[in-house]
């Protein structure tokens, strides 16, 4: 029995080494990874309901690009607009999350900020950046999150 329990406790903490942690996680996200990260898939086609490089809906390339940056995001623009912290315009800074209703008055849109009033974002043409003022999306502008 000496000579087993050693043995159990370092397969314990060997184990406990390689599940992440909240530390890890905030460690490894960066706002500007995030962009890098995103603009890495202007042009990837949208896809609705899509989550992954083969087509994308808004939420699913914000999901998909904040989930390969340490930040664990939920499904939908409506539900990440539940998190996070509320930002006004005047202060979005890079990697904010930018909400829009489009079909329903609720947050069913979402983009990235990247600065410079501009925002990238998965719409029927694909990835792609926009601006703020783009006379479609600033109407309907619900509001912001930092993450």
């Amino acid at each position: 029995m000496k000579k087993v329990a050693p043995i159990l406790l370092a397969i314990m903490i060997s184990f406990g080494f390689l599940l992440p942690s909240k530390a890890a996680e905030a460690a490894s996200y960066s706002p500007s990874k995030v962009i890098k990260t995103a603009k890495h898939y202007i042009g990837t086609p949208y896809k609705w309901g899509g989550t992954t490089p083969s087509g994308f809906d808004c939420s699913g390339f914000v999901k998909y690009t904040y989930k390969k940056n340490g930040k664990n995001l939920p499904r939908t623009a409506a539900s990440m607009y539940k998190k996070g912290k509320k930002v006004s315009k005047s202060k979005l800074k890079p990697g904010d999350l930018v909400f829009f209703h489009t079909y329903k008055r609720s947050p069913s849109h979402v983009a990235i900020y990247i600065g410079h009033n501009k925002v990238i974002h998965s719409v029927s043409k694909g990835v792609k950046n926009d601006s703020l003022s783009n006379p479609y999306w600033k109407p309907r502008y619900i509001g912001a999150k930092r993450i």
